[in-house]
């Protein structure tokens, strides 16, 4: 069971790098109005999201078979689960701006970015709390 457990802390951190990096594209990208920059930045984020969504399938999956196998229960394993299907939903909103980007149909800010961007460490570092302090 160790080795579920090593091989879904480097697909959740795999993951997550994708989530940490593909809000600063949407932030260059907010703010770029060359048009050869912003394909390359498009390309960026188009690859950079369907890498991250192969990720997370096996970080899920993988978390899932814990959960299962462990028997977890408890109020932070709650928390925790409500944190995961944020991220989740935060992943599918990134996929939600690609879109608008591409379309170029995007009304949001580079600054609105900014805040964006500081979303997915929040809840990481919320649900590793959960993960390792249990407070409840």
């Amino acid at each position: 069971m160790l080795w579920i457990k090593a091989f879904h802390i480097v697909f959740v951190a795999s993951w997550f790098a994708g989530l940490f990096y593909l809000p600063r594209i949407f932030v260059n990208l907010a703010q770029e109005k060359n048009s050869v920059a912003v394909e390359r930045l498009l390309g960026m984020a188009r690859r950079l999201y369907r890498f991250t969504s192969l990720l997370a399938v096996p970080a899920v999956l993988l978390g899932l078979w814990l959960w299962l196998f462990y028997g977890f229960s408890g109020g932070w394993l709650h928390a925790k689960l409500a944190l995961v299907l944020l991220v989740i939903g935060y992943h599918h909103a990134c996929g939600s701006l690609l879109k608008k980007f591409e379309r170029g149909v995007n009304t949001r800010s580079h600054k609105w970015f900014r805040v964006f961007n500081e979303v997915p460490v929040l809840l990481l570092l919320a649900i590793v709390i959960l993960v390792v302090v249990k407070p409840f």
